[in-house]
């Protein structure tokens, strides 16, 4: 059982949501200072590169 583009887009889909959702937390919950605002920023660009392999799925 092989994986086709689509698999494996949606696996990476999954992967980046995750670890968007684990950096926000990151700078939400552990820290205070500025340092949270810059994991919450990169977390909410993991998130937009997941949107964007998500769109992805079918197309290539």
């Amino acid at each position: 059982m092989g994986m086709n583009k689509n698999t494996i887009l949606g696996w990476a889909t999954l992967i980046m949501i995750l670890m968007g959702l684990l950096l926000i937390g990151l700078g939400a919950f552990r820290y205070d200072d500025v340092a949270g605002w810059g994991f919450a920023a990169v977390g909410v660009g993991f998130l937009a590169n997941a949107w964007v392999f998500n769109s992805l799925k079918g197309r290539v």
